[in-house]
């Protein structure tokens, strides 16, 4: 199993699987070695490497955590912190992201394509798309993520990458991660499904639940992603990592390798989170996905699924009531949750549009629950199919249904 770990925990009889930075920052000419020189690891523990990975697979395992499980106490990233983006308005990033949206979609498609072809996958492509996406994170995390939820039976797969992508990235930044560990971290998001390409699609759109056999056929598709990610060019280790161990679960009864705990890295534990949020939240042929903010309490209550400090970053990433969700107030309006409020989760801004006390449709207006502390504030989130709304997700993106 690929391990990440800091270079004060690289020990003798450990085989180095890839090193984590420029080849000028060490002497070696090449990794895929075991470490049995004393003076080798004197001259790797001299050199300008803090983090490298190992195959325990291959040769000595560390005896406690690894270095990914924790980053902010075990310095996974490089000394240089991710660089500090003006934020805009979600309204103003909306627009861009819609373009970003469209774009990658067909990207991500071309890219595919490839792979069915029997191409080895270009990942200088998937780069180019992830710095877009990256960019509208930074400028405002949740216009892309929740237009990217918006998808359709046809383009799930492409677009449920996409998303992915965009959520591993908002987590990365919210766990501290530098900004190159963020850039891997959205590759691995746009990857890690990409063994889905060997899963025949009457399956994957298959507008029924899924039978034994057929789900067992598709929980290959890590193995199968691992083995398209091998055959191709220039794959970091960790975006092997994301796609060969996203199902795996913390307390060890997730696929293929039913690893536990301190076993699963810290980007197989983000990409866990970020792939089943994206999925529970989105319509599928044979379900209707989940009310984001639905999705984050239920989500909360699987115990042994998630490691809980990766959940935790992931929730102040897109908030306890995520963008799209709709939610009741004090005042007994409804309203849905248009921009959320880095500084508080509990009061984001929403639009008001209904009263359940008389019934009726309000005249819109948005309302940030910060400002009018004491006055109003979200006592309950709303089942939107309790409703009968139409177009509910045009309240917070105003893109015409």
């Amino acid at each position: 199993m690929l391990k990440l770990i800091s270079i004060e925990q690289l020990q003798l009889g450990m085989y180095i699987h890839q090193f984590c930075g420029s080849w000028l920052d060490h002497s070696f000419w090449k990794a895929g070695f075991v470490l049995n020189s004393r003076e080798d690891l004197r001259r790797l523990q001299r050199s300008n490497l803090s983090s490298l990975w190992i195959d325990s697979a291959k040769g000595r395992d560390l005896p406690a955590a690894p270095v990914s499980h924790s980053p902010a106490a075990q310095r996974v990233q490089p000394a240089e912190p991710a660089r500090a983006t003006a934020r805009v308005s979600m309204s103003d990033e909306v627009a861009r992201a819609l373009k970003i949206c469209a774009l990658s979609r067909q990207a991500v498609m071309a890219m595919f394509q490839e792979v069915r072809m029997g191409q080895a996958l270009e990942v200088q492509h998937a780069e180019e798309l992830v710095t877009q996406i990256a960019e509208s994170v930074m400028r405002h995390p949740n216009a892309l993520i929740s237009l990217a939820r918006l998808k359709t039976s046809d383009d799930y797969t492409y677009m449920h990458s996409v998303a992915v992508c965009a959520l591993m990235i908002a987590t990365a930044r919210q766990l501290g991660l530098s900004e190159d560990y963020i850039r891997l971290a959205g590759i691995a998001g746009l990857l890690h499904d990409v063994g889905k390409l060997t899963i025949p699609d009457t399956i994957l759109n298959k507008p029924h639940k899924l039978s034994e056999s057929e789900f067992e056929r598709v929980k290959l598709h890590p193995e199968a992603g691992g083995a398209i990610l091998r055959q191709s060019h220039d794959v970091d280790a960790l975006v092997l990592d994301v796609c060969l161990h996203h199902h795996e679960k913390a307390d060890g009864s997730g696929y293929p390798h039913r690893l536990a705990g301190n076993q699963i890295s810290l980007f197989a534990q983000m990409g866990a989170v970020c792939d089943v949020y994206d999925a529970v939240t989105s319509n599928r042929p044979y379900n209707r996905g989940w009310d984001p903010a639905e999705a984050i309490q239920r989500m909360s209550t699987w115990k042994g699924h998630f490691d809980q400090r990766v959940f935790q970053a992931f929730v102040k990433s897109v908030g306890i009531y995520p963008v799209g969700a709709l939610v009741r107030l004090e005042s007994g309006r409804l309203a849905v949750v248009i921009e959320q409020n880095p500084k508080s989760l509990l009061t984001p801004k929403v639009r008001v549009f209904f009263s359940t006390r008389s019934n009726l449709h309000l005249e819109q207006h948005v309302v940030d629950l910060a400002r009018i502390h004491g006055q109003d504030r979200i006592v309950a989130r709303e089942a939107p199919e309790d409703w009968e709304f139409k177009n509910l997700d045009r309240l917070w993106n105003g893109v015409p249904a």
